[in-house]
């Protein structure tokens, strides 16, 4: 689901109140890079449900939450609150298994 996020203060109860929360460019259907992309191919390929934030339809967030994460592109995933990583860590633990591992032992539904 693409959620319209106003400010970081959204970003931060969205991220703790959803399971998986992907901060990117674009939306999961319509990505706006190929980082952006692999991430959503990724996490689609796992079949887990996630929400999705476009953060190109607002510099103030984008910026806001490159601050909070202190960490400065996109995208940026998080699972059960915790800050996982971008594009080249998530593709990473991906492959070795970490990810998958991850939502299991975070209780998280992963239908392979």
């Amino acid at each position: 689901m693409t959620k319209n996020i106003q400010n970081v203060e959204e970003a931060k109860e969205t991220i703790k109140t959803n399971n998986i929360v992907l901060f990117m460019k674009g939306t999961k259907d319509m990505p706006g890079c190929g980082f952006s992309a692999n991430v959503v191919q990724i996490l689609n390929n796992l079949n887990v449900k996630y929400i999705d934030i476009d953060i190109l339809s607002d510099d103030n967030l984008k910026e806001s939450m490159k601050k909070f994460t202190n960490w400065p592109t996109f995208p940026q995933l998080y699972v059960k609150g915790e800050f996982v990583g971008g594009c080249d860590i998530v593709k990473e633990m991906f492959e070795s298994g970490e990810l998958l591992e991850l939502f299991n032992t975070k209780g998280i539904d992963v239908k392979t």
